[in-house]
């Protein structure tokens, strides 16, 4: 049988999606529980690839068992067998043909900034601290600039085994609220796509920051896209504001 799986993870303390020998990784882990509900070595597929420190709330993999065995009772198996900072939300048998990576079409990350002097202990782990002040309309104008289709080049890893860096984004939003946990300004950027390269939407807002501080422009994006020059981006924003909050599949 074919499953299905919704995952959400903290991505703190692991060192990405994808297995890395020794190190703990979200797919290591579900590989070993996995392996263990089977009875033989299994292979997890994941939707894609997130970096250490990113985080999931809407994260999906598959995976084929031999083990006549419900969704119900395979995802609790699996929750007793990881720590609780990785979790299977929902467990479904769906078609043989599915596959979490090949059958997905757009991805949505958001990327959270608290803009204040002092960070709640109870965002710590989830957002990225700005205190200095950030310009909200500024970086929504350029925002704009995101949308589309384009070569990644510069917002991308230098490093990397993709036939081609042209995705498509169509929505990037920045938002803005005040958090009461925080006691301040919470900021987000939600960005969907057809897919991503690694550092994209890091590198995207890194730049987006740059410019709600002034130091960088529209016209400092428009050109960095265009000519795919990576010396042209501002730095890449770090990995613990980032979140994979959903998959689209057709």
């Amino acid at each position: 049988m074919n499953f299905k799986l919704t995952l959400q993870y903290d991505g703190t303390d692991f060192h990405g999606w994808q297995m890395q020998g020794e190190l703990r990784t979200v797919q290591g882990e579900l590989t070993r529980a996995l392996s263990l509900v089977d009875g033989r070595e299994v292979v997890v597929h994941g939707s894609g690839r997130t970096d250490a420190g990113v985080h999931a709330e809407g994260q999906v993999a598959s995976v084929h068992l031999q083990r006549d065995i419900t969704p119900e009772k395979m995802r609790a198996a699996i929750n007793g067998n990881v720590a609780p900072d990785l979790r299977v939300i929902d467990a479904k048998i769906v078609a043989d043909n599915f596959h979490a990576r090949y059958s997905a079409r757009g991805k949505t990350y958001v990327y959270r900034v608290f803009n204040g002097p002092v960070l709640s202990p109870f965002w710590v782990r989830y957002v990225h601290q700005e205190a200095r002040p950030l310009d909200l309309e500024r970086m929504r104008a350029c925002a704009t600039l995101f949308v589309g289709q384009h070569n990644w080049t510069a917002f991308s890893a230098a490093q990397s085994d993709v036939e081609t860096r042209i995705r498509t984004i169509t929505r990037l939003e920045v938002t803005e609220r005040r958090d009461e946990r925080a006691h301040g300004r919470m900021i987000e950027m939600t960005v969907s796509a057809d897919g991503f390269l690694r550092y994209m939407v890091r590198s995207i807002v890194g730049m987006l920051m740059a410019v709600g501080r002034g130091e960088m422009n529209s016209d400092n994006t428009k050109q960095a896209i265009e000519s795919g020059d990576r010396s042209l981006v501002a730095e890449t924003a770090p990995a613990c504001g980032l979140t994979l909050v959903s998959v689209d599949y057709p």
